[in-house]
């Protein structure tokens, strides 16, 4: 069974979509077939590589997601692109609340034919992360160093147990990744810190920096690491993707 890593946080503008894009892109450039799945209604993730969003989400289908998917410019990498339809988000909430049996045979089978799948949960701790949660065999998440970077973080630590313990011995926790990271401000570093003493080895030791060249790469449909692969940002990611596998 291949690596499927869910990458959530309750709270938005962490880095969680520009994290799963750019790790996605790392791992298939490390030449790992990777398969980039969209949860989140926004379809940042779907757009940031120049494809169009799903008219219908491929988890409510009951065709094979293979038919669904989309390949990207980078090469081993493909994309199984998001809807923005309301009626799809409150579908796959039922479908997961349900039990469906469609569902399940998509997470549990589905993604089964990459070596590594990567998924941009919605910023929240409802139905679809949980469903993305359920689905995965290690979750990451993204902390922003900022003032408010640990409010609401247990709330995801209890909802992230909570599978564990549905689901023993699939799900593993493989990381809290700090993102924005500034090394200019004292901000910084005492939140840094305050999660590696609160965390301890679970906080990866790569960070990622505050780099436009990150903000800049999905208006050109790319990853940070194509887009400038000489910038902090892409030699962050780089390290973060050597980090991640030598955690298998």
């Amino acid at each position: 069974m291949g690596r499927i890593v869910c990458v959530a946080n309750q709270k938005g503008g962490v880095g969680k979509t520009t994290t799963a894009s750019n790790l996605a892109a790392g791992m298939a450039k490390g030449g790992l077939r990777t398969l980039l799945v969209d949860l989140d209604p926004q379809c940042n993730a779907t757009t940031g590589f120049g494809v169009a969003p799903a008219a219908t989400h491929p988890l409510v289908s009951e065709r094979p997601l293979s038919e669904s998917v989309v390949a990207t410019s980078v090469a081993n990498l493909s994309i199984l692109p998001g809807s923005r339809s309301v009626r799809d988000v409150e579908r796959i909430a039922a479908l997961a609340r349900s039990g469906s049996a469609v569902l399940e045979h998509h997470l549990a089978h589905g993604l089964n034919a990459w070596d590594c799948c990567l998924i941009d949960c919605p910023p929240s701790v409802g139905d679809l992360t949980r469903t993305a949660l359920a689905g995965s065999t290690e979750v990451l998440m993204p902390i922003q160093c900022e003032y408010f970077a640990l409010e609401g973080l247990t709330q995801m630590i209890e909802v992230i147990r909570d599978v564990m313990a549905e689901r023993p011995d699939r799900l593993t926790f493989g990381g809290i990744l700090l993102t924005m990271h500034d090394a200019s401000l004292e901000l910084t570093a005492e939140v840094e810190a305050e999660v590696r003493d609160f965390f301890g080895e679970i906080v990866f030791e790569t960070v990622i920096p505050r780099d436009v060249c990150v903000a800049e790469a999905p208006s050109h449909a790319m990853s940070v690491l194509d887009y400038a692969p000489r910038s902090r940002g892409a030699r962050a990611y780089t390290e973060l993707c050597m980090e991640v596998r030598d955690c298998e």
